[in-house]
């Protein structure tokens, strides 16, 4: 990709135009750190750029910015401009095509706001960006209300910046961001969703969420987590104190990787997006079911509500089906699993074959982290007839049928209808159990079965 990048800035360079990386790829080049993409600054116009350039597609070119397509990769290369007013918060009004100083001075954040010439091998520093990125901090360009006035989404970026790269505020950065909270309401709700999600894919989530929450800004768009504040609970369990300081300790305590010893060999990531969400969520339903009694506190319920909220929470969020689906399906859950260890063999399995079975443990392992003192017995437990199972390859070997249900009508004379799905359900779990290895046996089942009805 970098090699793809190098070779538009040559070609745009060639033909007589300034051309740069410009922002993130830069700021992470900058930091040692591996660009996941890198985007194009230049004084070539957009008719310019499409000219030079093969495949082109004009995303944005009213704003002068167009996507290029080589070997396989897309960058944005966009045309230096500085910007007028923004009257919606987020995009500005007009813009002027100008000179990279400008275009510097009308970004976001300075640690942004750099340009690098892969052909001399320069940067380009007009806003101390360089001077930021060695001292850890983030800082608006210029004025910090401004720029957040001009785009609102700076709000969370700027708390995910800091937390992401393990910076600080400057602080008039950080006095701006809580002046300004409010302008979260403002922001398109897939546009939060977004910001909340990079967030909680990084170690440092549940810093990021608690630092939402003391600028006033979680609260206008996860209430139901700061709803969570003062709830106490039983605490011989959760020794860690209210709900909410344990649904943050659960965040915290995410690892990086598969814990799992049967995994050490591969390790896993354990974090998927809807593991995170769940366990930001998992325990709101909490609140509404709080009860006092003589032995202790109890929450009867509160799994059930959870996914009722969470599945709110979703649609305003604006999260697809598919991970609105498991994020509710990972909290309704995750009470669930303590039978287990005791279940019939059959009923476990049925369990390990439920294709979110293995996010459902890691939302229970963070879970029993996010208590003190955390007891990770029954995750252990269940862990380890999991993978029993897996070794002994029952998902492939115990689940050949012994008998189909013509060959029961056959041998038994039986009309086909209810009866023989009962029976087929019923020697399934029989040969689950080992209790039935072959077709004699299975056929011996069936007998034995019809005699005791």
């Amino acid at each position: 990709m970098e090699k793809t990048a190098i070779k538009i800035v040559e070609i745009l360079q060639k033909a007589g135009h300034a051309a740069y990386f410009a922002g993130g790829s830069v700021r992470d080049f900058l930091m040692e750190k591996e660009p996941m993409d890198y985007d194009i600054a230049t004084s070539a116009k957009p008719d310019e750029i499409e000219d030079l350039l093969e495949k082109t597609i004009p995303i944005g070119k009213e704003f002068g910015v167009i996507l290029a397509v080589e070997d396989e990769h897309h960058f944005e290369v966009a045309t230096f401009r500085s910007d007028s007013s923004y009257s919606d918060g987020r995009r500005p009004d007009a813009i002027l095509f100008t000179d990279a100083k400008e275009d510097a001075v009308r970004r976001d954040f300075t640690i942004n706001g750099l340009f690098y010439d892969p052909i001399k091998k320069e940067v380009h520093d007009f806003v101390d960006g360089q001077t930021d990125i060695h001292d850890g901090i983030v800082r608006f360009i210029g004025e910090a209300h401004e720029r957040i006035k001009e785009d609102h989404l700076r709000l969370l970026r700027a708390v995910r910046f800091k937390n992401t790269f393990g910076f600080k505020y400057a602080e008039k950065t950080k006095a701006a961001i809580k002046d300004l909270a409010h302008l979260v309401d403002d922001i398109s709700k897939e546009r939060i969703q977004d910001e909340l999600t990079k967030m909680l894919m990084h170690p440092n989530r549940s810093h990021a969420i608690h630092e939402l929450d003391e600028f006033g800004i979680l609260e206008r768009i996860l209430p139901e987590v700061t709803d969570c504040k003062g709830v106490m609970q039983p605490p011989e369990y959760h020794g860690e104190g209210d709900v909410y300081t344990h649904l943050l300790k659960a965040l915290h305590d995410i690892p990086a990787h598969d814990p799992d010893p049967h995994e050490r060999k591969h390790p896993k990531e354990f974090a998927s997006k809807e593991v995170v969400w769940a366990t930001l969520l998992h325990d709101i339903g909490k609140p509404g079911t709080f009860e006092s009694k003589p032995d202790r506190i109890h929450f009867d319920g509160h799994a059930p509500l959870g996914a009722k909220m969470a599945k709110e929470i979703c649609k305003r969020l604006k999260f697809s089906k598919a991970e609105t689906s498991k994020i509710i399906w990972l909290i309704d859950n995750h009470m669930a699993i303590a039978p287990i260890p005791d279940m019939r063999r059959a009923h476990q399995v049925n369990w390990f074959l439920h294709p979110w079975f293995e996010d459902l443990m890691k939302v229970h392992y963070a879970d029993e982290h996010g208590s003190h003192p955390p007891d990770l017995g029954l995750y252990e437990k269940i862990m380890e007839l999991y993978h029993e199972f897996k070794d002994e390859k029952l998902l492939e070997d115990h689940f050949k049928p012994l008998l189909k249900g013509d060959e029961i009508i056959n041998e038994f004379n039986l009309e086909p209808g209810p009866l023989i799905q009962e029976l087929l359900v019923e020697l399934r779990h029989e040969q689950i159990e080992g209790a039935v290895k072959d077709k004699k046996e299975a056929m011996a089942f069936v007998k034995k079965y019809l005699e005791s009805r």
